[in-house]
């Protein structure tokens, strides 16, 4: 794949209440089918775009340079990354590959700084894998640092099939790990309990891993029901555990006795839980509560008669927002109906899973949700709004707005306040929206595919600025997080400036650092600080001025 950065902006419609403007736009051109599956933003506004390419060749003329040494390609899928600044200009670009098709499902931004991805692997050792398949396809884990160098890998699976889907951060700075395993024994639904050997209770089944930082597996959790169940998103908690969004097919299962069990092939413990809740329709969303050690908390079913698909979470103030796509009406717990095709289907809960609202939204065709950010207020007591993206894709007729990338802004109530779409530089191509992210300076980062043709797939990361989300923000000349801060730290300017210099003084005066920058949002190294106060001060280009006392630990 190779780098085209066009010199002017490419235009979008913007349709709406709401003035938009565009800040930057990338194109990612590729002669090749190429999968994005996410954007990554780190502390500091940057963003790791994160996705499946063939590599280009060394013969072909590209001036990229492969993640390993290796000059033999596999001419198969590899995870491919690409890491933008704050003004969306290129920092670098990797690719991992094995030797077979590899493809990147998900990656969480550390907290230290760097990444973890998380992918699917069909190859065994060599190249930049470094461990044998465990059978079949399994979980390829990549930990980098913010340079995109290797820190360490791991290789997750078991004789069956895995896919990887989702990887958070926990506040003990270990990981989860969630994906999918084809259960390779039946359930014994007469016995009501696990057959020994089995991998699980259906045909699919729900799999997570938790993680130390280094990479050590601490606990494995299988959940799943007689059918199908497909885990599609996993958000950090509060308490330290995980809320898993599933897309569910199964009915409940009761088994009898325990399901927590070790062996000498898993030395760490492995939990098992079946479905304890009942369908209401061909799919439902089923919603698990995990906390801290992996265990589940509780579980929760919403669900039609007709096929319901969750594709998103999102943490609030009050607890979390669940929503995916619906084709049922007003049936089994769903309180709202549908108008076309497939709708939105919007659901808050409490942090008991209890719910608060439902809310329904049409953009005509089939709608599919491929995002979700929610807006919180400074001391993160309240939740200000949610931004939601995805596309529509024509089922039928084509209308006007179909196969581009549209947003649905709402309030913390669920009520709309404006929607839009934004199409490319050319009407004939075919936009599909792959994830969005809300800024916590109210910029809005889109990122999708742009296709002329089947099989051309260009990535699309644009940048926009709300002037409404932007009235919302509560901003501060400067502030400074972590704050008391041990290795780094980050000054974030609230004001609009060109470029700004950054001043670190110790307590009698004394200057100590002076940077430059024109980020927003700037990282400075702390470590050869001693414990005590120090004081930052920032001066921009446009005569403004403003201090902050930072902590050393």
């Amino acid at each position: 794949m190779k780098i085209f950065y066009s010199g002017a902006l490419i235009l979008c419609t913007l349709l709406g209440l709401s003035a938009q403007e565009v800040l930057w736009q990338k194109d990612i051109k590729s002669s090749t089918q190429n999968f994005l599956s996410q954007v990554t933003a780190t502390i500091d506004q940057q963003y790791l775009i994160s996705g499946s390419s063939i590599h280009p060749s060394t013969s072909s003329g590209s001036s990229q340079t492969p993640a390993s040494n290796s000059q033999k390609q596999n001419n198969g899928y590899d995870f491919h990354l690409i890491k933008l600044n704050q003004q969306g200009e290129q920092v670098w670009e990797k690719y991992f590959s094995g030797q077979n098709h590899d493809y990147l499902s998900a990656s969480v931004a550390t907290q230290e700084g760097g990444f973890l991805l998380s992918g699917t692997s069909y190859s065994g050792k060599g190249l930049d894998k470094k461990e044998d398949s465990k059978g079949g396809s399994d979980i390829w884990l990549i930990r980098i640092n913010e340079f995109g160098d290797e820190l360490w890998q791991k290789t997750l699976g078991s004789s069956s099939d895995e896919e990887a889907r989702s990887v958070i951060q926990t506040t003990d700075l270990g990981f989860f790990v969630a994906g999918n395993r084809q259960s390779s024994l039946p359930f014994d639904y007469a016995q009501g309990k696990l057959p020994q050997g089995t991998s699980g209770y259906g045909s699919k089944d729900v799999w997570i891993s938790r993680l130390d930082k280094n990479g050590k597996v601490l606990s494995e959790t299988i959940l799943g029901g007689k059918g199908l169940d497909e885990v599609e998103k996993m958000i950090p908690t509060r308490d330290g555990g995980a809320l898993l969004g599933i897309y569910s097919r199964s009915s409940e299962i009761r088994v009898s006795g325990s399901t927590d069990k070790s062996s000498a092939t898993t030395p760490h413990p492995v939990s098992r839980t079946a479905k304890s809740t009942e369908n209401f329709g061909e799919g439902d969303y089923w919603i698990v509560k995990l906390d801290k050690t992996g265990k589940v908390e509780w579980e929760k079913n919403f669900g039609g008669k007709g096929d319901d698909h969750i594709r998103t979470l999102a943490l609030t103030s009050a607890g979390y927002v669940i929503g995916g796509e619906s084709r049922s009406e007003r049936s089994g717990n769903k309180t709202v109906g549908i108008e076309e095709g497939t709708d939105l289907w919007l659901i808050s809960l409490n942090e008991r899973g209890d719910e608060i609202w439902q809310k329904s939204f049409n953009f005509k065709n089939r709608d599919i949700l491929m995002g979700m950010s929610v807006l919180h207020s400074a001391d993160d007591k309240s939740s200000k709004g949610i931004l939601l993206g995805g596309y529509t894709q024509a089922e039928g007729r084509i209308q006007s707005d179909d196969e581009t990338f549209w947003m649905l802004y709402l309030n913390q109530d669920g009520h709309e306040e404006w929607r839009k779409y934004v199409t490319g530089d050319k009407r004939q191509r075919e936009e599909r929206l792959s994830d969005i992210k809300l800024n916590r300076d109210g910029s809005i980062i889109l990122a999708g595919t742009s296709a002329e043709e089947l099989g051309k797939e260009n990535w699309k990361i644009m940048k926009l600025g709300d002037s409404q989300i932007n009235k919302l923000i509560e901003k501060q000349d400067i502030k400074i997080y972590p704050n008391p801060v041990s290795d780094y730290a980050y000054v974030e300017i609230g004001f609009d400036f060109k470029e700004a210099d950054i001043m670190l003084y110790d307590m009698g005066g004394r200057q100590l650092q002076n940077l430059k920058t024109k980020n927003k949002v700037t990282k400075i190294n702390t470590q050869n600080l001693i414990q005590g106060a120090y004081l930052v001060t920032i001066k921009t280009d446009t005569n403004k001025s403003a201090n902050a006392k930072l902590i050393k630990k």
